[in-house]
């Protein structure tokens, strides 16, 4: 069940052609990244990391990244990759939580690095351009060429949690669940050997390492590989690419790009959207431009991806589509009872692509799944009259005003459908009345609507109790490196808001 076994089977015929194209340099061969990727699970070896010993990786984006990716999963070492934008005191949680045997990093990070693992861990380096320690290292050190033989619960990588209501959790996600995920991805989006995938993801995050890179391996279809996203590097390679890949800000700033349309995008079959929502007039607007309709997805750190609209079918804009084949998805209430379509509960997920549990964490484990064994989710969404789901928020996001309960999604998509209104989030904030009241912070076009406009247009689109009793306005919304909005921050933000009116 080796994952890195099912890669070398999907290109053991043709090793030699090209797997990778890089902007300004030669384009790597499979041959390249098997080698590449023995010499460093060689490496790994020496410096003594062992089956399910983990290797953190906080580094750039690179070729050699990569290949150190599948050295992990050749030689059964756990894959621990880290947000480069981490600061020195989520560091400093991560690595004691991990207990790597090795690390990676940046040559400026690397003196931290050694003062928070400690002085028997190993810190090698890694740079954008794949030179560093680790490089230098690998060349010397004896291939390890057999692959670990492993079973479908070994787990292949330590993913953690975004942490944005308490400490981070570090989803143990196996050999089984990737290759499962994988397999299914491939079929359901019609990857074969002759795409060519814009690769702009990071590789820190599921999306960019397990989606995209996992599709492309696994059905021996080429990438092109940029360093990071940049929109006008985009619509430069799309006309090469059949396949592209991205958050929903990156479907935004590519339509801030004269060049984009439909000619440009001619030889792309499939543009596929995940990571957070798409707002519906992203959604409509590329349409128009491209001809292209974006598949949005639905996937989860802990399970990969559940959902999908249809590769042949209807693509309704604001869904997540509808279950993957092999996953069984149910929304239920509090005592677990499975609701009727258009009834709003809990998302739970059962199938081959949930993960192991989480690291060092037995209790928060038990409480993630059900007593029958679906994993809790913690979305909130409902399935319409034709099995396809929409998710209406986080349980964590559930405003509660007046005892009446309010769907965050549900408001936004409201919003997002205004005239100039080009983003919205909606949170609560306590209120003396109501427990807590709504608000609505927008991100919108010069001539857009004032406050007062927001709300009466609103009224007669949406139960009074759902109207936001404030809307404030900023230029951009905080945001994650995958463009999830941080709602967190905007709650402290605005958490004052109604405190006035309590002395009332």
């Amino acid at each position: 069940m080796n994952l890195y076994a099912a890669f070398t089977a999907a290109w053991h015929e043709d090793p030699a052609r090209t797997v990778l194209e890089l902007p300004g340099a030669s384009p790597l061969d499979f041959t390249w990244l098997d080698k590449a990727s023995a010499q460093l699970a060689g490496l790994l070896r020496e410096h003594g990391v062992r089956p399910g010993d983990r290797v953190t990786v906080q580094a750039p984006k690179s070729p050699q990244w990569l290949a150190l990716y599948l050295a992990c999963l050749r030689s059964g070492a756990v894959l621990h990759p880290l947000n480069e934008a981490y600061q020195p005191a989520e560091l400093e949680f991560f690595l004691d939580d991990a207990a790597p045997s090795l690390a990676v990093c940046t040559e400026a990070s690397a003196p931290l690095f050694r003062r928070l693992t400690g002085r028997n861990t190993p810190v090698l380096t890694l740079d954008e351009a794949g030179a560093g320690s680790l490089a230098h290292s690998a060349d010397a050190a004896r291939p390890l060429d057999d692959i670990e033989a492993v079973d479908r619960d070994h787990v292949a990588v330590l993913l953690y949690s975004s942490g944005t209501t308490g400490q981070p959790k570090g989803a143990m996600v196996t050999h089984g669940n990737l290759l499962s995920n994988a397999r299914t991805l491939v079929a359901s989006w019609g990857f074969t050997r002759d795409d060519m995938l814009l690769h702009a993801l990071p590789v820190y995050h599921a999306h960019g390492l397990f989606v995209a890179v996992g599709c492309a391996l696994l059905s021996g279809a080429r990438m092109l590989w940029l360093p990071a996203f940049d929109s006008g590097a985009v619509v430069g390679a799309l006309p090469r690419c059949s396949v592209f890949m991205g958050v929903p800000t990156h479907y935004g700033r590519l339509l801030g790009e004269s060049a984009l349309d439909a000619a440009l995008c001619r030889h792309v079959r499939l543009f596929v959207s995940g990571s957070a929502p798409l707002p519906p007039a992203v959604f409509d607007t590329f349409a128009r431009r491209t001809g292209h309709r974006i598949l949005e997805r639905y996937g989860l750190t802990e399970t990969g991806m559940n959902t999908a609209n249809p590769l042949d079918g209807e693509r309704r804009p604001g869904s997540v589509g509808q279950p993957l084949p092999g996953i069984d998805v149910r929304v239920a209430d509090p005592d677990g009872r499975e609701l009727a379509p258009g009834a709003p509960g809990e998302v739970e997920i059962r199938g081959p692509n949930v993960f192991a549990g989480y690291w060092r964490n037995p209790g928060q484990s038990a409480e993630a799944f059900t007593q029958d064994g679906w994993f809790r989710t913690g979305d909130q969404g409902y399935f319409d009259g034709e099995g396809y789901l929409w998710l209406v928020g986080r349980s964590r996001d559930l405003v509660i005003s007046g005892g009446l309960n309010v769907y965050p999604r549900e408001v936004e998509l409201a919003l997002e459908n205004l005239p100039g209104v080009r983003e919205a989030a909606v949170i609560g904030a306590a209120h003396p009345d109501y427990g807590e009241g709504l608000i609505a912070v927008l991100v919108t076009d010069a001539d857009s609507p004032d406050e007062s406009a927001v709300q009466a247009a609103l009224r007669g689109r949406l139960a009074g109790y759902k109207l936001p009793k404030r809307v404030f306005f900023l230029p951009g919304l905080p945001r994650n490196s995958m463009g999830k909005i941080k709602k967190n921050e905007l709650r402290q933000m605005f958490a004052d808001t109604f405190s006035g009116d309590f002395g009332q």
